[in-house]
């Protein structure tokens, strides 16, 4: 028998159980069919990584050149959400926000079945998860909140920090399916439709975001007071005022590495006003937040909307900086 005898077994990062592994490969011997739709940075990713685990990956995207070259990782690249989703044990969502989710789900709907586990991944937004919830109440879905923590390097590489919020019977259908994209699942709380996960999710990203907007503005003031930002950096290395973070942001911009994007300007924007939405929808007033989605349309209108979110450095000036 091929792969006999299991490996050792490998405890479940998302529910604590332990399953077993085939030697050869390390490939799980308890394959789902998982179908992924929206293969953009992060899906295509998470994809991957899927079918890496020994999973039947089905995928779709809306352009589906994005999907296409997944064949080559062993997933079957659907024609329709429908066709990608029929069959299917888990259904991964991970699109551009919550009424895309929940577009793509209406079209998805002849093909799902009920107690299908629904994993929307989707930075959607709290009352966007609500309705994404109630729309997976009437189709008699399994709904798990299930953001995720990272870029397009640790996607890549299944080191993603899942978030995610759902019903404690069915967390070990899903559990392999997050064990494969993330080094760590956090779980939030039972009820998705709460929206615990994506809250956490939009706090993490308020500190994501202003960093990132932070030290853009930083290398913006010395570049045009003349200081080397390596002066900086040798000020604070090592202190407390030092970030691994902002070095590597910082770095994408001075190498001008900012193309394939780690996450998007124009990503970024849409999260940064989700960020403000929930702010204010809960007696919050958040400047920072409100400021750096104006820089982040800045940029986007200077033709860097599809460059890592770093780019928003170019919003301090009226034409395109040179580094």
């Amino acid at each position: 028998m091929a792969g006999w005898p299991p490996g050792p077994a490998r405890r479940s990062q998302a529910t604590g159980d332990t399953r077993q592994y085939e030697s050869e490969g390390d490939v799980m011997t308890d394959q789902l069919t998982v179908s992924v739709l929206g293969t953009g940075i992060m899906g295509a990713a998470m994809a991957r990584n899927l079918a890496r685990a020994g999973h039947a990956v089905r995928v779709w995207n809306r352009s589906r050149d994005k999907a296409e070259p997944l064949a080559a990782d062993g997933a079957h690249v659907a024609g329709s959400p429908d066709e990608a989703v029929r069959g299917a044990d888990v259904v991964l969502t991970m699109l551009y926000d919550g009424p895309a989710a929940l577009d793509v789900m209406r079209r998805a709907e002849p093909g799902l079945r009920p107690g299908t586990v629904w994993a929307q991944s989707t930075t959607a937004g709290v009352d966007a998860v609500a309705d994404l919830a109630a729309y997976a109440h009437e189709r008699g879905l399994v709904f798990f909140d299930a953001p995720v923590l990272g870029t397009r390097q640790p996607a890549e590489a299944g080191q993603l920090l899942v978030l995610a919020a759902g019903p404690g019977e069915a967390r070990e259908t899903v559990a392999p399916v997050f064990d494969a994209v993330g080094s760590r699942t956090v779980w939030t709380g039972e009820d998705g439709a709460a929206g615990s996960a994506t809250r956490l999710k939009l706090v993490a990203n308020s500190w994501v975001l202003a960093v990132t907007n932070a030290g853009g503005e930083t290398l913006s003031l010395a570049k045009a007071l003349g200081v080397d930002p390596d002066t900086f950096f040798n000020a604070i290395a090592g202190g407390p005022l030092d970030m691994g973070y902002l070095r590597a942001k910082a770095g994408l911009i001075r190498d001008g590495a900012l193309t394939p994007a780690q996450f998007a300007v124009a990503t970024a924007e849409k999260d940064a006003r989700l960020i403000v939405e929930a702010g204010e929808a809960n007696g919050v007033r958040l400047d920072l937040a409100a400021a750096g989605a104006e820089r982040f349309a800045r940029a986007a209108a200077q033709g860097h909307g599809d460059e890592d979110m770093a780019a928003a450095y170019f919003a301090s000036f009226e034409e395109k900086a040179s580094d």
